[in-house]
């Protein structure tokens, strides 16, 4: 099945002629500007200079319709990219290339709805359905079936527990988790417990085919302890045999919440816990919060070692890293971050993502400016820390001095929503 032109005419048509009462129909516009600079010593460098610059645009139309417990729910995205670094992928050493990719693509999921419009090599146009489902529900009961996203797990800022295309720690802009193909229901419970299951279906990316071994299935009970909620998970994730365990509660006036999950491979057992912590407070009439964050990941590298050879002896890992499941190379990492409200209109949040094994570090500033009730702006600065060969220094790429490293970089992004 792939997005078209005709599909999508289609779907906004009926939501011209439905019943209005019954219709939700918005979306946005954002333009988006990526500066990045690489060091002397980045490969990267090699390729687009001292500096890139790339730019990107979206439209995105968004479709809700209810009646008498049933759903449905679209969103199309016509996305436009320019810039120095569409290609880079595919001219970097194949132990970097990992890290990279190109274009938005559905080769693992069971339905392809992206189209590629044009490819001139430095710029590119597509469209694609980021959701695409019905479903019916009633007062205890969801199901749904489609192109939907699903969020689960404590994580602020690394989220062990989030199965299905989790965000990377150092995404800005995290307005709309990208969807995925599958089979979702809930149940809620007298009690104000909650179960939810999901099946997700994906194919092998060399194949084509749609394999068991690549989907998830998950279960997931939500409930409530005294003064705690609780998470206990139950999943087979690309064939892999998952085990959860998650809890939150408050602490005077902070929220404490904690994951532990457990993977087991067909080479080790793997243990993933993350554990935070948010507050909020004021200081100088100013309306702030804070949240810090521990994590710890078993699958990174025990000897904190990100050359190509040793990561390759770290298959786990790589498979994780190439299907989006996870972002991290190390073990030990600590988060954090303050949100300053400087008016009702404008916010600032300095971030910082530490590797405490290397150490090395990523540091964010970013704001958010409310331009009017449908426009807004958003900038960040990045800044990464360490020394050559850790996390965010730059790792080893096999070549003689040269290391998969970036220097200071800014974001700019402005939406408009309708």
């Amino acid at each position: 099945m792939r997005c078209s032109a005709t599909l999508t005419l289609l779907l906004f048509a009926f939501a011209a002629n439905a019943d209005e009462a019954n219709v939700e129909f918005g979306g946005h516009t954002k333009f988006n500007l990526i500066g990045q600079t690489w060091p002397s010593n980045s490969v990267i460098r090699t390729e687009l200079g001292s500096s890139s610059v790339d730019l990107q645009g979206e439209l995105r139309l968004n479709l809700e319709w209810r009646r008498n417990g049933w759903a449905f729910d679209a969103a199309y995205q016509l996305v436009g990219l320019n810039g120095d670094s569409i290609n880079l992928g595919s001219s970097l050493p194949s132990g970097v290339q990992a890290f990279f990719g190109r274009l938005p693509n559905d080769d693992r999921r069971f339905f392809n709805l992206t189209d590629v419009i044009s490819d001139s090599g430095d710029s590119a146009i597509l469209n694609r359905l980021d959701r695409l489902w019905a479903g019916y529900s009633t007062e205890k009961t969801v199901l749904r079936f489609g192109r939907l996203a699903l969020t689960w797990g404590n994580g602020l800022f690394y989220a062990p527990m989030d199965l299905v295309n989790p965000f990377d720690p150092a995404t800005i802009d995290t307005e709309y988790k990208a969807g995925d193909d599958m089979l979702y229901a809930q149940y809620l419970r007298d009690s104000g417990d909650d179960i939810q299951g999901a099946v997700v279906f994906r194919r092998n990316i060399l194949t084509g085919d749609a394999e068991s071994d690549e989907a998830t299935i998950a279960l997931k009970y939500h409930g409530f302890a005294g003064e705690y909620e609780y998470d206990l998970l139950v999943a087979k994730s690309y064939d892999d045999p998952v085990l959860g365990l998650g809890f939150a509660r408050g602490i005077g006036g902070a929220q404490w919440s904690s994951d532990l999950v457990v993977t087991d491979t067909d080479t080790d057992t793997y243990l993933q816990f993350v554990t935070n912590l948010t507050y909020s407070w004021t200081l100088a009439e100013k309306n702030m919060s804070g949240a810090v964050e521990y994590h710890f990941n078993g699958f990174g590298q025990s000897d904190g070692r990100y050359d190509p050879p040793s990561l390759a002896a770290n298959p786990d890992l790589l498979l994780r890293l190439s299907r989006g499941q996870m972002f991290t190379l190390g073990r030990h990492y600590l988060a954090g971050s303050v949100m300053i409200e400087m008016t009702p209109l404008w916010t600032i949040s300095p971030v910082l993502l530490a590797n405490v094994g290397d150490p090395s570090a990523l540091l964010q500033l970013t704001t958010n400016y409310s331009l009017g009730d449908n426009m807004s702006f958003i900038g960040n600065i990045n800044l990464p820390l360490g020394a050559s060969g850790t996390e965010f220094g730059g790792i080893e790429t096999g070549l003689p001095g040269l290391y998969l490293s970036s220097g200071p970089g800014v974001f700019a992004q402005f939406a408009w929503y309708f």
